[in-house]
């Protein structure tokens, strides 16, 4: 059985914490769905003030498909270079968005987000899609958020 800890450190901290519990609920299961399912529930129950936790896979054709998630229903596929996920894919590199309605073509599946943070999931140069969240608040995401989710997805992949 899973247990939800108490997160009383600092941020960094609570973090550190989190991708130990990610390490512990994924070991020695196989399946990517169920990984990623667990993985977005986990991310919703850390993270305050957001509205949408999940991914977003690369499939045959080379675009982004809707997988596991916590929220609203989603938009289900998203072409490379469109919007923040399509951005990110592309790229290959974290993006951080402090006001989404400040991106150029940003896709809105959930009129209440406000800010976004993507983060791709590489594994052995090659692209296996991005983990997405999104807050109803402006500027909900810094560099310390970048960085222990980066180190959370780079966790996640060794399971994928």
């Amino acid at each position: 059985m899973f247990e939800v800890k108490n997160y009383e450190g600092t941020r960094e901290q609570n973090y550190r914490l989190l991708i130990k519990q990610l390490k512990a609920l994924l070991e020695g299961e196989t399946n990517a769905i169920a990984n990623l399912s667990n993985a977005s529930s986990l991310l919703n129950q850390f993270l305050s003030d957001v509205n949408w936790v999940g991914f977003y896979l690369m499939d045959e054709d080379k675009e982004l498909v809707l997988g596991p998630f916590q929220g609203l229903p989603a938009c289900v596929r998203i072409p490379l270079g469109r919007g923040v996920c399509g951005t990110s894919a592309k790229e290959r590199k974290t993006i951080l968005v402090e006001d989404v309605h400040q991106f150029p073509g940003h896709i809105a599946c959930d009129a209440a987000s406000q800010s976004e943070i993507v983060v791709p999931m590489i594994k052995e140069g090659q692209l296996l899609g991005v983990l997405d969240i999104d807050s109803p608040s402006k500027n909900r995401f810094d560099t310390l958020d970048q960085k222990m989710l980066e180190l959370f997805v780079e966790e996640l992949i060794k399971h994928l």
